[in-house]
């Protein structure tokens, strides 16, 4: 059973129809007991790193998250999923993330591009992943595969040897990590066509 974790920050029903098309079954529950017997979780996510946190502490879902990750249970963050996994977010000052990764959030910086047209922040639309190592969400996908993004916020890894994805948007940004059961992703595996259900397919199988 997947369990997609609801604590009102959007996104949950794209996520589990995306589940159910490679075949998964998925729920969506708050219920810390539920969350405690799956086989698999999710975390997804759209909004502000400082809301996330405000609504997970509200509904006492800090601890059970970090309980699930401890017992070895596959665990995958999407967009603001992945950001609230580390320590702290430039969008929301004093307040601390999971700490469950290294790294830190920081706003992408405002300029051009290469080849000088300006870059619209939030970064929304599809871009190229780089596969930095052989992860095991990118079995089966080729090494610069196009992916769906919509944020305003990146991730700056401490430990780079957990990225598995790069992409460039102004500045090179950690956009998967992968660390024993912690997976994350900054772009929407539900909303990238059937690349993005490739990414939920290796998920869903580990």
């Amino acid at each position: 059973m997947v369990v997609i974790i609801d604590y009102d920050a959007g996104n949950v029903m794209s996520v589990l129809r995306a589940c159910e098309a490679v075949g998964a079954e998925a729920v969506i529950s708050k219920d810390p007991d539920v969350i405690a017997h799956a086989s698999h979780v999710i975390l997804p996510g759209q909004g502000a790193f400082g809301d996330a946190i405000e609504h997970m502490t509200k509904r006492d879902l800090l601890d059970p998250i970090r309980d699930v990750v401890k017992s070895k249970v596959p665990f995958l963050g999407i967009c603001l999923g992945l950001q609230v996994l580390f320590y702290d977010s430039e969008e929301s000052d004093g307040i601390a993330g999971l700490s469950l990764l290294p790294g830190h959030i920081r706003r992408i910086p405002t300029g051009t591009d290469s080849s000088g047209h300006r870059l619209r922040i939030p970064h929304i639309g599809w871009n190229t992943v780089r596969l930095s190592q052989d992860g095991r969400l990118f079995k089966g996908i080729s090494g610069e595969s196009f992916f769906y993004f919509d944020h305003s916020y990146y991730l700056d890894c401490e430990d780079k040897s957990l990225v598995s994805g790069t992409c460039t948007y102004g500045v090179e940004m950690d956009v998967s990590v992968e660390s024993d059961n912690i997976f994350a992703c900054q772009f929407h595996p539900e909303k990238s066509s059937d690349t993005g259900l490739k990414i939920l397919e290796n998920f869903v199988r580990l």
